[in-house]
């Protein structure tokens, strides 16, 4: 089976935008403090984003879309990027684990974690 890589890409702008938005409310509306607090918004979303950052990919086949979870540690060197979006993938489904097999014919075992229909 084929699937289609797919890259979801967060609005880190959007949510840095509301979180300074959030501290300026927070610390009593004073004005002239937008670069402080656009400081501060970036560094707290980027410390909870790599405190809770998941690796996953997300494929789509037969018009399902599925995220699968994996562990950096056991992927056998895989790095995001190696599927290109919309790019061809070999893909094979057992149970809740997936497998796509890389562009260097190694596989990589994710844990299906989420399903679209």
């Amino acid at each position: 089976m084929n699937a289609q890589a797919i890259n979801p890409a967060p609005d880190l702008h959007e949510l840095i935008r509301r979180r300074a938005e959030e501290i300026y409310f927070r610390n009593g509306r004073i004005p002239g403090r937008d670069v402080e607090n656009w400081a501060q918004a970036e560094s707290e979303i980027f410390s909870e984003y790599a405190a809770n950052r998941r690796h996953a990919v997300v494929v789509k086949l037969d018009g399902v879309q599925y995220v699968g979870e994996y562990h950096p540690q056991s992927s056998r060197g895989y790095t995001p990027g190696e599927f290109s979006s919309g790019a061809p993938v070999p893909v094979r489904i057992e149970g809740d684990k997936m497998f796509l097999t890389r562009p260097n014919g190694l596989a990589l075992e994710t844990t299906i974690v989420h399903k679209i229909e």
